[in-house]
């Protein structure tokens, strides 16, 4: 019985082959996927400016409101205003409710006007308090933002 006996210097590049790589190279898809991201991020705002449309003309009149809207404002110190008239936290409901009895019902919009430097839990208490009281058509205001 003969056993081969050949040492690590005679076997030669022959007798051996390369380990098969099992990994995957990620780095071009992590590349690809980079360019993308910021192909988007980029894209993203420009698509949400607006839609030019060219809209069809007609005959019809514009609708007339024969009545103002109904504003609903709050300040920088909190003061609460129906339309020009100051109104208590209190009273705000009540009177909200007969205004809106004499002009149609609970259905009316009513348009909500906050200050920008106005606490933010004073607009919220409003906005609940309007909502308990069975005011769900509200909208609110801002000013189109001017360049600068």
């Amino acid at each position: 019985m003969a056993m081969n006996m050949a040492g690590p210097a005679s076997s030669g590049r022959r007798g051996r082959r390369r380990a098969v790589m099992a990994e995957i190279n990620v780095t071009p898809m992590v590349d690809v996927m980079l360019v993308l991201l910021i192909i988007f991020m980029v894209s993203a705002p420009l698509l949400t400016v607006g839609v030019p449309l060219d809209l069809p003309q007609t005959q019809a009149k514009s609708l007339e409101q024969d009545k103002t809207p109904l504003q609903l404002s709050v300040d920088v110190k909190g003061r609460i205003f129906i339309n020009d008239t100051e109104v208590a936290f209190n009273e705000l409901i009540p009177k909200l409710k007969a205004i809106t009895d004499a002009r149609g019902g609970l259905d009316e919009r009513i348009f909500m006007r906050a200050d920008k430097k106005a606490d933010y839990g004073t607009v919220a208490k409003v906005m609940g308090l309007l909502s308990g009281a069975g005011f769900k058509r509200l909208a609110l205001v801002t000013e189109v933002e001017q360049g600068t």
